[in-house]
């Protein structure tokens, strides 16, 4: 998670870190995708009120208000009407917003604008950033580089098996064959040796 939770054993607390991640930028008709918005304070024990703005731009369009979030959540009309949804934490370190049943027509640029005002006991300093978010959506999910690769060495390593198998099957074969073939051959010459002679190659017994 972009907040990330530290624990100290010597000071025997836990703190939270704020670290500013980047969205992902493919989704997948049909599924909901979270749009990451990370802007981390600095100095976070400064009371500071937060207004998040949310703007969608499609290729080659204009930018169009689409949500907002001051002390509470307002949703402009557009094509996401009822499909967006506050996905923030509760100190306003993350404002991402996620959009529902995704369609191929939310593709286009969306644009994450963050305005704080830290309230200091002298002066009010004012703070802004933007994030940008380049969304592709696509029809199915694209299988992950890794899998791949798994699923090739897989049937390479089968395909070795196999082959080994085979070489050993035709040599178990031929050496089967061979001890026949010797078999035989001791045999035949067994048989082509005339009567007396057998007789003569009986070993004499002693009594």
């Amino acid at each position: 998670t972009p907040l990330l939770c530290c624990s100290f054993s010597l000071a025997g607390f836990c703190s939270a870190v704020c670290v500013e991640v980047p969205s992902e930028t493919e989704a997948v008709q049909g599924e909901d995708m979270k749009l990451l918005c990370i802007s981390c304070m600095k100095r976070e024990e400064v009371t500071a009120s937060t207004v998040v703005e949310w703007f969608y731009r499609p290729e080659g369009g204009k930018d169009e208000p689409i949500y907002a979030h001051r002390k509470t959540n307002l949703e402009f009309p557009s094509r996401f009407s009822g499909r967006l949804q506050w996905n923030g934490s509760k100190d306003m370190q993350d404002v991402s917003i996620t959009v529902l049943n995704v369609t191929l027509n939310d593709s286009g640029i969306y644009t994450c604008n963050i305005t704080r005002v830290f309230e200091f006991e002298i002066h009010r300093p004012l703070f802004t950033s933007s994030r940008l978010i380049h969304l592709t959506v696509v029809e199915e999910a694209g299988e992950d580089f890794t899998s791949v690769i798994s699923e090739i060495m897989m049937y390479i390593l089968l395909v070795f098996l196999t082959l080994w198998l085979l070489i050993e099957m035709v040599y178990c074969y031929r050496k089967v064959s061979k001890a026949e073939e010797a078999a035989q051959e001791n045999a035949t010459d067994y048989l082509a040796i005339p009567s007396e002679n057998k007789e003569n190659c009986a070993v004499p017994v002693e009594e």
